[in-house]
């Protein structure tokens, strides 16, 4: 198998002191950089929500489920991978929902390729997936990876969640698709 690492939205802005912060962001990013060295992936990439306009994705008044705060806006520190976060192993940063709601970090491409080309270009078969948050993108990018084939398994102990409700509905819905969990859940 050639297994890759998609490290997921581990940006400021997802980060304690970030407008979106989840609880623990910054610790994942840390326990991540600890993580890769050892681990022997044939690649390292990552994710970014990437926003110019997202239309009804941002809210004054959110509801935290389909609207949020203004969270990873373009040109703003918090768009940026958390200074925790080793960049050096990560051959490319996959940037998502420029003008839309974007979970997904299938939903994103780097230098105009998208992701599931990018690792269907390096004969990708497996996938782990670390990051922010486990509940909403690593949830989502989960889904994702196994409709497009790959070997999936989510890493519990390199995410983080935003509530403790929602984290254990997305785990229920990854098993039932298939995903592998490993490790304890960081509990919001």
């Amino acid at each position: 198998m050639t297994r890759a690492l998609i490290v997921v939205d581990v940006q400021n802005d997802f980060c304690e002191g970030g407008s979106l912060a989840v609880p623990g962001g910054a610790a994942v990013a840390a326990a991540i950089t600890g993580h890769i060295p050892a681990a022997g992936y044939d690649h390292v990439v990552a994710t970014r929500d990437h926003h110019i306009e997202p239309g009804g994705h941002f809210a004054e008044h959110p509801d935290f489920l389909e609207t949020w705060p203004a969270h990873c806006v373009v040109g703003t520190g918090g768009v940026e991978l958390h200074e925790a976060l080793d960049r050096e192993p990560l051959e490319a940063v996959f940037d998502k929902g420029e003008y839309a709601a974007a979970y997904s970090g299938f939903e994103g491409a780097a230098d105009g390729v998208p992701l599931a080309d990018w690792l269907g270009e390096r004969g990708v078969d497996a996938v782990d997936l670390v990051g922010i948050a486990t509940d909403h993108c690593v949830r989502a990018t989960a889904l994702d990876a196994v409709g497009n084939g790959f070997a999936t398994r989510v890493l519990l102990h390199l995410t983080a969640g935003v509530s403790e409700g929602t984290t254990d509905a997305a785990l229920e819905q990854l098993r039932r698709a298939g995903v592998a969990l490993e490790g304890e859940v960081h509990r919001p």
